[in-house]
């Protein structure tokens, strides 16, 4: 998901699977997963049938769904409370909302220094043209991805500048953004120090070194058919008919310099792949491209934070002159600005959402509706070692569907997929790489899934970014989901390797070096 190696262990924290229900529910152990259904429901009704791509509005949809499972609990209602609590302080959660406020930051602090505009600008003098630019922004999104280990935070940071530019460009808008979240699946499946590796890694018993190594087959085997499907549907699907002057007046006054910028993302990727924690690898990028933007007059200090007085404030005279400062009517803008505020408050709504989630999935493992799927498929499915290989992906797909965060999701589900496969004597590697697989991809599919919210909640701002961009040229996060090719051809991946047995291997054919600490 989205962090380097700490001295914490990730999995610490979320809810396991061996106890038993710590709440009682009407209608038995299934009913503890209503929040997480309702809101599902709610959320497809919200965004697919009535298509109104609103993050506050699935809040609204998690709280009611929270409120009404509360009613099926039996005897008092405080420890179903406490455990909405225990949910919303996972360590796991917290580490989404980090990425996400940080990445919004360095992708809106880029954006104020015309960083689109170069990319823009370089597209079109190498000739990239609206056909090849998907095709192109998925590879950039993948080096990303594995470099920095984040895969929420590129596809915020893509979202923010190249989803613009590849607009400019011709690009169709849909598998645009598709490009964009398959790039990061990439990443957040194949590199070292993301969150997903090292948890699949953990809870399998399995050194990263190993895991990423046995997991690259499988990764560029995916990549090597997502590409030429994005050049292919690159030259079939047409882009929106933007305003030629629009564009023109755009490219004119593009600026080659912002590609200095280029060098604020270099600094990010060489820190985290150094092992530097990834906010404090995202925070020197911030730094690189505040500094790039004064220094080079790209940006003015006011661009990147401002604070806007009202006349009369006690200090308004005194500090009105600082760059930093703005006095304006009491009756004006008061407030804070620049592209600090702007990149950290769009994730403000996505933030409570994400909390909330989690809360109802700790509702469901503790009521035991989470336990009772995995017995049951235990029991029922995986009779042998094909059907087991089987389940663990259908269940891993199913566990996403309902935890939208995908190292929660992972931890979740780890335990089960470490049992079931201890059974067969699948050995850590493989283990891991089918969980790893599932929890990368299907974290940028659901339509209500953090990865895909995340690039949404990206995406909303620009209408106020640029003047030639609209409401209209936004993608309903419904819309996206056929386009995510990397993320559909992986989970095919092993789905053709569970019933063929490419690449599986046992106990007894490779043992996992020591065991990943993190």
């Amino acid at each position: 998901m989205s962090d380097t190696t700490t001295e914490d262990d990730p999995t610490d924290g979320f809810a396991g699977t061996d106890d038993g229900p710590e709440m009682e529910f009407y209608g038995g152990r299934g009913a503890s997963a209503f929040p997480i259904a309702f809101f599902i429901v709610w959320a497809v009704v919200q965004t697919a049938l009535l298509r109104v791509a609103d993050t506050t509005g699935l809040v609204v949809g998690m709280l009611v769904g929270l409120i009404a499972g509360m009613f099926l609990v039996k005897g008092t209602w405080s420890t179903y409370a406490n455990t909405i609590f225990e949910g919303m302080t996972q360590p796991v959660a917290v580490t989404a909302i980090v990425a996400w406020i940080w990445a919004g930051m360095f992708a809106t602090t880029l954006q104020t220094g015309g960083f689109v505009g170069g990319l823009v600008w370089l597209a079109n003098v190498a000739g990239v043209g609206a056909s090849l630019f998907p095709a192109a922004t998925f590879i950039l999104a993948a080096v990303l991805a594995t470099g920095i280990g984040t895969g929420y935070g590129t596809t915020i940071a893509f979202v923010a500048l190249f989803y613009p530019a590849g607009l400019l460009l011709g690009a169709n808008p849909v598998l645009l953004f598709g490009s964009i979240l398959s790039g990061a699946i990439f990443g957040d499946n194949l590199a070292p120090v993301s969150d997903t590796t090292i948890v699949s890694a953990v809870t399998q018993d399995a050194d990263i070194g190993g895991v990423v190594a046995s997991r690259f087959k499988y990764a560029i085997v995916a990549a090597g058919v997502a590409l030429p499907g994005y050049v292919v549907a690159g030259s079939i699907m047409p882009g929106l008919d933007i305003s030629g002057d629009a564009r023109e007046v755009f490219l004119a006054g593009a600026e080659p310099l912002a590609l200095l910028h280029l060098l604020s993302v270099g600094v990010v990727i060489v820190s985290a792949v150094r092992g530097r924690h990834i906010v404090e690898a995202i925070s020197w990028g911030i730094v690189v491209a505040a500094a790039i933007n004064l220094l080079t007059g790209l940006s003015s200090a006011a661009d990147v934070l401002v604070f806007r007085a009202p006349e009369g404030a006690p200090a308004a005279d005194l500090l009105g002159g600082l760059p930093i400062v703005e006095v304006v009517p009491a009756t004006g803008n008061v407030g804070v600005g620049g592209s600090l505020y702007a990149g950290a408050s769009g994730f403000f709504a996505l933030s409570i959402l994400v909390l909330l989630i989690i809360a109802a999935a700790q509702i469901m493992i503790e009521g035991g509706a989470f336990q009772a799927m995995l017995d049951w498929s235990i029991e029922n499915l995986a009779t042998n070692v094909r059907n087991a290989e089987l389940t663990m992906v259908g269940s891993a797909a199913l566990v996403n569907a309902a935890i939208t965060i995908n190292t929660a999701a992972e931890i979740a589900i780890g335990p089960y997929i470490s049992k079931i496969g201890e059974r067969f004597n699948l050995n850590g590697y493989r283990r891991a790489n089918i969980l790893d697989a599932q929890t990368a991809a299907l974290g940028y599919i659901f339509p209500w899934s953090g990865g895909v919210l995340a690039g949404y909640s990206a995406m909303v701002g620009l209408p106020a970014e640029y003047d030639w961009l609209t409401q209209a040229m936004l993608v309903n996060p419904v819309e996206v989901w056929p386009y995510v090719f990397h993320g559909w051809v992986l989970v095919a991946v092993f789905i053709v390797a569970a019933i063929t047995g490419f690449g599986r291997e046992y106990l007894v054919d490779r043992e996992s070096e020591e065991v990943a600490r993190v």
